[in-house]
């Protein structure tokens, strides 16, 4: 899937954003090793804490279907700007693959493409912790 195709995924599933505290809607699409894509959106709770990003909507979407391998995401807001993973959506990703290609999209449909280990250098990974 190109990553114009990718972005347009997100940008609908942002569409089924709930968020009444901030109003800014995210939608996130993500690829599989095997080209099935799952999007997601961002999901507030009156909480705060209970708030939940698409970048890991989509995600857990793969994962609860038994992906555990992906190859790209997009995410996607109505900012004019580009749209980065927070950090707790990096380290969730980053459980997966540091190569992940991450495409950061404005509402032009204009992208950037990173690897997530350039978002997150020196992630805490599963390797941290064998050094225990």
């Amino acid at each position: 899937m190109d990553n114009i195709e990718l972005i347009k995924l997100a940008n609908a599933a942002k569409e089924n954003a709930y968020t009444p505290y901030s109003n800014f809607k995210v939608g996130a699409a993500i690829v599989t090793e095997d080209g099935k894509v799952f999007t997601g959106c961002n999901i507030e709770n009156a909480s705060y804490g209970g708030t939940n990003c698409a970048e890991r909507t989509a995600l857990f979407k793969a994962l609860s279907e038994g992906h555990r391998k992906f190859t790209k995401i997009a995410v996607i807001s109505d900012s004019s700007d580009y749209t980065y993973p927070c950090g707790i959506c990096r380290q969730v990703l980053s459980e997966f693959s540091l190569n992940l290609e991450v495409i950061v999209a404005n509402q032009k449909l204009e992208y950037k493409v990173h690897k997530l280990s350039e978002l997150l250098p020196y992630a805490f990974t599963n390797k941290d912790l064998e050094r225990r």
